[in-house]
């Protein structure tokens, strides 16, 4: 079924024989320093007072590593490695641009926050029972997914990564918990079987599953292949696993369930790589399927928003609320997607990269909440703000972050999607962003005003220190917002030129077949 392109490649122009230098290997690095780390802790099963020290101080080094990415691929633009002398298309290939590079950077960050915040949250019968080789699995899993160049062993890392999130959603083995991992997993499930039809579909029709190549025979086989069958199962693989409208239920039915770090990892991570590879997919390899499926992914980003926000304002548990403020943000990013373009894509990447921080602070805040006022619901707790002004001031910057409000990170890519929405005539789309806005500040406030503002009846007003493990991840995360809020200029411009590169990928075509190759 495969069909031949008028094009071929002289693939003896992407062996390269000399050696290559050590900032090459940072495009793999990531994932190798994860399986690593993990290995040593699973090693020190019988140490397990040793993980903290050891998960931690790697989750760092994996900051670093993914700076150090970064700023390389900024500098010298997308890399490619290929295992085993496999040359392009045949073999393993990580290819990173700045996209790959930006959301890997955002995750390590997010994890290192949820490392630190464990070392309070995570007991000795949590870590024996597996929590911090989970955790570095878990980042294996989604810093491949961000950094891989080939379809299928994207399925493969989404694989990783659900195998470590069921090992750390059923921690406790609550019943609670253990009725939202079966939901979650038979969703989730769901949507990787349709994902390995997709991509053997895919296969039969490119008869390859690089994705630069993919994106390179994709103008050639438009008349003659099925593209807008294949594109419609991965927008609903992709959608299910972002949790967007209508197959998002599974979302708000588990987040709450497990431990507060592992809800504050799953809603940072999760549905994002969901977003990433939507738009790996729909923008770089088959931009003019994903313009065809514009109007219905813009339905179903508007959708989601309202859908997510009015379930937020239905509830009374911090942690369901914040369950439905994760599924509301991902329709922001969808509508960005469906709206395409610059202002568009940018601004979904930069939602999505804002979301990261912030939902992950709000379940942190979410779990500080709950150990302060010694419930999760927000109709028993109050005089959260008597007990630590100093907690409360983060929550708030969390809240007008979440809901899109100046000066704070979730401003910038509300007005680009608004914007951009609104050059290309979908008013009703920008409508939908800024109501899903408004409604967030309804949220969000009715959370403070309860549960923060409300004096404690018959209670006196008294301090209480929080120990600094987890005042200090949500202190960075809400400062981080702030920071970018007040000074967007430096990741607008790399979120820029990152969309660009996807729209225009040719910078990443020549990282696979170097000058020359194509002819």
């Amino acid at each position: 079924m495969a069909v031949p392109t008028p094009s071929s490649v002289d693939l003896s122009a992407a062996l390269v024989l000399g050696p290559t230098t050590g900032a090459d290997w940072l495009v793999i690095l990531p994932v190798a320093w994860c399986f690593t780390i993990g290995a040593v802790l699973v090693m020190l099963r019988r140490s397990v007072g040793l993980h903290p020290i050891i998960a931690v101080a790697g989750l760092a080094g994996l900051v670093l590593i993914d700076a150090l990415l970064l700023g390389h691929v900024a500098a010298k633009g997308p890399v490619t490695m290929v295992m085993g002398r496999w040359l392009p298309p045949f073999g393993i290939a990580f290819t990173v641009d700045l996209t790959g590079a930006l959301f890997a950077l955002v995750a390590a960050i997010v994890a290192l926050a949820g490392g630190i915040f464990s070392l309070a949250d995570i007991n000795d019968s949590g870590r024996r029972y597996g929590f911090y080789p989970f955790l570095m699995l878990l980042m294996a899993g989604v810093s491949g997914a961000f950094l891989t160049g080939d379809i299928f062993n994207l399925y493969v890392w989404f694989e990783v990564l659900l195998i470590s999130s069921f090992g750390l959603l059923v921690l406790g083995s609550e019943p609670e918990q253990i009725d939202g991992t079966v939901k979650y997993g038979f969703l989730n499930l769901v949507a990787t079987t349709l994902f390995l039809v997709a991509t053997g579909y895919l296969y039969a029709v490119f008869g390859t599953l690089n994705m630069a190549d993919i994106a390179r025979k994709a103008e050639g086989l438009r008349g003659s292949a099925p593209l807008m069958t294949l594109t419609a199962l991965y927008v609903l693989a992709f959608g299910m696993k972002a949790a967007a409208f209508p197959v998002n239920f599974w979302l708000p039915a588990s987040y709450h369930t497990p431990r507060v770090v592992v809800s504050a990892l799953f809603a940072g991570l999760l549905t994002k790589v969901g977003i990433y590879a939507l738009i790996r997919v729909m923008v770089m390899l088959f931009p003019v399927e994903r313009e065809e499926l514009s109007f219905v992914m813009a339905l179903a980003g508007a959708l989601t928003m309202i859908v997510g926000v009015l379930g937020a304002l239905a509830q009374t548990d911090f942690r369901r609320i914040l369950g439905y403020l994760v599924v509301s943000g991902i329709g922001s990013m969808l509508a960005g997607i469906a709206v395409g373009g610059p202002g568009g894509i940018g601004g979904a990447i930069f939602y999505a990269l804002h979301s990261m921080l912030v939902m992950t602070g709000l379940y942190f805040a979410a779990g500080i909440a709950a150990r302060l006022g010694g419930d999760s619901s927000i109709a028993t707790v109050s005089g959260l703000y008597r007990k630590n002004v100093g907690f409360a001031a983060l929550t708030l910057m969390l809240c007008f972050a979440v809901s899109g409000l100046p000066p704070f990170s979730g401003f910038w890519p509300k007005v680009m999607l608004v914007k951009a929405a609104l050059d290309i005539g979908a008013w009703w789309l920008a409508a939908a962003l800024l109501l899903a806005g408004f409604c967030t500040v309804i949220v969000t406030g009715r959370l403070f005003l309860l549960a923060y503002w409300r004096d404690e009846p018959g209670a006196a007003a008294e301090t209480v220190r929080l120990p600094p493990a987890v005042l200090a991840p949500l202190t960075a995360l809400s400062l981080l917002t702030l920071g970018i809020g007040l000074y967007p200029e430096p990741l607008l411009a790399t979120i820029q030129s990152a969309a660009a590169g996807l729209a225009e990928p040719s910078a990443y075509l020549n990282s696979v077949f170097p000058v020359g190759g194509l002819r």
